[in-house]
């Protein structure tokens, strides 16, 4: 099979094309030919060589793909065994940008009735990494205010989406107008670009002077003062990326005077229990919202498999609203 493979830690041009032996699935695993592949931010931070895979794990980038079954692993039940044949999806720890991959049966979901299997391949690391951490993590409820750093990416996208649909009151950063008219369709109630305005001040202002219940952040260290200054009393910050630098100083008496939490996640390295717990939690929660139109599939662009350095450099640039995928095809 054709597989993406990182030469170095570097830039695009570190990404080649390589053959590779087909994975051979195990028990409880099956074996999909893949359609589709998501990018990910986690496979740039690959490329780049501060995120490596959990130990075990395929070297080849991917956290996402879709496809069919072909394959149940030998001495699988019943239940693996009826998956052969089935369009689905799957969350993976690494092996995405490949024809094939295998994967545990339990971190598989059927593709969304009304969405394509190409467009279904940006769906399940994005749903799975917003239900863990808003509804998980943070307990997000009808009627609290939750601010979704970059809200037209592919995680802000859906999380904005996701957020309305629970009945959350919504504001999102963007970084430009066209952005920002994206993020209100998306389900935003106030957006803050945030290379024209003061950020803590506009939230302060949104809120009269209250703050937010909830920060989903992917900025980091940044961010990390205006964001606890901007959370209201027993607010809760969620972490899941580091664009913005992974050190700052924390305000540990802001903490206790406003009684806050801070909470940081990464759904990769989490083990096979915890994901299957989770592709369950969003196959039952969030599949449905998808399927009634609640939650839109937001697909930017799509590559060839060949072109992925082409992809990772359109992702690096900055400019794209929704998910960038790899096709097999």
């Amino acid at each position: 099979m054709r597989a993406v493979q990182y030469q170095d830690a570097g830039g695009p041009e570190v990404i080649s094309l390589t053959e590779m032996p087909d994975p051979t699935p195990g028990t409880g695993e099956v074996l999909i030919e893949v359609a589709a592949a998501g990018l990910n931010r986690a496979d740039v931070m690959q490329r780049l060589g501060v995120y490596p895979p959990p130990k075990g794990a395929s070297e080849t980038p991917g956290l996402e793909i879709s496809g069919r079954v072909v394959a149940a692993g030998q001495g699988s039940d019943v239940a693996v065994k009826e998956l052969v044949g089935k369009q689905v999806v799957a969350l993976l720890a690494g092996g995405g940008y490949a024809e094939k991959v295998a994967v545990d049966a339990r971190h598989v979901l059927p593709v969304p009735a009304g969405v394509s299997l190409t467009d279904a391949a940006g769906l399940i690391e994005v749903a799975a990494t917003v239900h863990s951490n808003l509804r998980g993590e943070a307990g997000v409820r009808p009627g609290d205010t939750v601010l979704v750093h970059g809200g037209t990416g592919g995680i802000g996208s859906f999380a904005l989406q996701y957020l309305r649909a629970l009945g959350a009151q919504v504001l999102t950063t963007v970084g430009s107008a066209e952005k920002a008219s994206l993020a209100v369709e998306l389900g935003a109630d106030q957006v803050i670009n945030y290379r024209e305005e003061d950020l803590a001040a506009r939230i302060q202002e949104l809120t009269d002077g209250r703050g937010v219940d909830v920060i989903f952040d992917v900025v980091g260290a940044k961010y990390l003062e205006t964001n606890l200054r901007s959370l209201a009393t027993a607010g809760r910050l969620v972490i899941i990326g580091l664009q913005g630098g992974r050190s700052a100083e924390l305000d540990l008496g802001l903490m206790l005077a406003k009684r806050l939490r801070i909470i940081a996640t990464t759904l990769r390295a989490r083990d096979a229990e915890a994901k299957a717990e989770i592709v369950q939690a969003v196959g039952e929660e969030i599949w449905p919202l998808i399927e009634s139109g609640d939650i839109a599939v937001q697909t930017d662009r799509t590559f060839p498999l060949d072109e992925a350095a082409a992809a990772q450099e359109y992702f690096d640039s900055g400019s794209h609203t929704g998910k960038i995928l790899l096709t097999m095809q």
